[in-house]
């Protein structure tokens, strides 16, 4: 037996990791220099954030160190229990290195400890994609190194299409430059983006209309999805449910049996989307290039 575990970036509920035995370690988000745990809404009021977003307020978001990944493998290494840990990109956020760091310290202490890391190149849903077909897989019997071997290979098919309402977070974030931000706002582009092969955010094109936006998620999950028949779709949202639900709506037109789950982007992501931001997640085909 082995335990699954996964950090706050995946942006799934807390009662649903509870129910899979999944042990998750928390991201802190600073709003008007007093920290908060991000904690899947188990305790944050995901509401009071986005009305301080509402209001103007920048967060600000801090990695997962060193410190807290010991203290968070710690208890299973001491048990002797096997540990698979499904981190957020590195290519968006330095706490999976820290996650190695934090692995390399524990084995000088507990040389035969069982420490398996798997970066999803992924964030929020796009991660909590990737966990919920681990918890099916490991379910189903699959071991921890065939199941770190199954994700480590086809973490790229993991699809990551969204948009937001507004670039200057994603600017305040350094996810963009301060005159795409200047530009978007004046000319009310709003672009459609995706995660590259280093899991770093890319616009993949830019268009004058927010429902052609929405569209063009749901088209682009469309083309590249791998089970036309039943796929597992997940979309989230900060507090854009009815754009969610144009986009749940073309997606079923197209696969009636299609199963989507409509999940809140939490203050880790939202800090950096804003308000607004509709985000797809599926398992392509191919690799994303």
């Amino acid at each position: 037996m082995y335990q699954l575990l996964t950090d706050s970036g995946i942006d799934l509920p807390y009662q649903l990791l509870a129910d899979n035995h999944v042990d998750f370690v928390s991201m802190h988000v600073d709003i008007d220099g007093q920290e908060y745990t991000d904690d899947l809404e188990h305790k944050f009021d995901l509401n009071h954030f986005y009305q301080q977003i509402a209001k103007g307020v920048m967060p600000s978001t801090a990695q997962i160190n060193i410190g807290q990944f010991v203290e968070f493998f710690t208890p299973y290494v001491k048990k002797q229990i096997p540990i698979l840990y499904l981190g957020f990109s590195s290519g968006l956020s330095g706490t999976f290195n820290n996650a190695k760091n934090a692995k390399n310290m524990l084995l000088q202490e507990y040389p035969d400890a069982q420490i398996f890391l798997v970066d999803s190149l992924a964030a929020s849903c796009g991660e909590g994609l990737m966990l919920l077909d681990a918890i099916d897989k490991k379910k189903a019997g699959m071991g921890i190194t065939e199941l770190t071997n199954w994700l480590t290979t086809n973490r790229l098919r993991y699809r990551q299409w969204f948009t937001v309402n507004d670039l200057n977070y994603l600017y305040h974030g350094g996810r963009v430059s301060r005159a795409s931000a200047a530009v978007g706002s004046i000319l009310q582009i709003k672009p459609v983006m995706d995660v590259d092969t280093m899991g770093y955010l890319r616009v993949v094109s830019k268009v004058r209309s927010r429902r052609r936006s929405l569209k063009e998620l749901a088209d682009n999950t469309l083309e590249t999805l791998e089970n036309r028949d039943n796929p597992r779709i997940v979309i989230a949202t900060s507090q854009a449910d009815d754009a969610a639900k144009l986009v749940s709506d073309h997606i079923h037109e197209n696969i009636p049996k299609a199963q989507i789950l409509i999940e809140h982007i939490g203050p880790t992501i939202g800090s950096h989307t804003g308000l607004g931001c509709v985000a797809v997640f599926s398992l392509g085909k191919t690799d994303r290039q």
